[in-house]
């Protein structure tokens, strides 16, 4: 049976590079405020998150440079999944962190566009293979909404691959 864990393993390690210009991130992002829960608005599909509703993912601080992660979501059959992983900033930005949920493999998370009110973020990766979009809150209102999409291809992202995450 497919389980979250395997999955956010494979995303990470998985991840295929290609060829696009580089992906800029958002200048700076306060930990301090960025902690906490996210809801999955919407994301690029791939079989470890398919069928998947309920997403969310929860950031805390260990120590002074080390944040622990944990997605949660809903399978098809009802059941719940549950990751738990570690990420750290590349840099003072922390605008680009390394995120792993099977160590010693680690992903790109980049933060590619962060609301100044941290109620919404778009998360990327350079190779283009992954995308989300996540709120503090289950939805997103349709000006936010209509904002993000018209964005996304100027950093490199279809807006017809995205699937949009159901969250009760």
């Amino acid at each position: 049976m497919r389980t979250f864990l395997f999955s956010c393993f494979v995303l990470f390690f998985s991840a295929c590079s290609s060829h696009h210009e580089p992906l800029p991130t958002v200048a700076k992002v306060e930990l301090e405020r960025y902690l906490g829960t996210w809801y999955e608005i919407a994301r690029y599909e791939h079989f470890f998150e398919k069928g998947c509703s309920n997403v969310s993912a929860t950031y805390a601080l260990r120590g002074e440079d080390t944040i622990d992660v944990t997605n949660r979501c809903t399978e098809e059959d009802g059941s719940l999944s549950e990751a738990k992983g570690v990420a750290y900033a590349l840099d003072a930005s922390n605008a680009k962190l390394k995120v792993s949920f099977f160590r010693p493999f680690y992903g790109n998370y980049w933060i590619i566009m962060l609301d100044d009110a941290y109620s919404y973020a778009v998360i990327a990766e350079p190779s283009r293979e992954y995308f989300w979009i996540l709120s503090r809150t289950k939805e997103l209102d349709a000006q936010t909404k209509e904002k993000i999409l018209q964005a996304l291809p100027s950093y490199g992202y279809d807006t017809s691959k995205l699937i949009w995450t159901k969250q009760d």
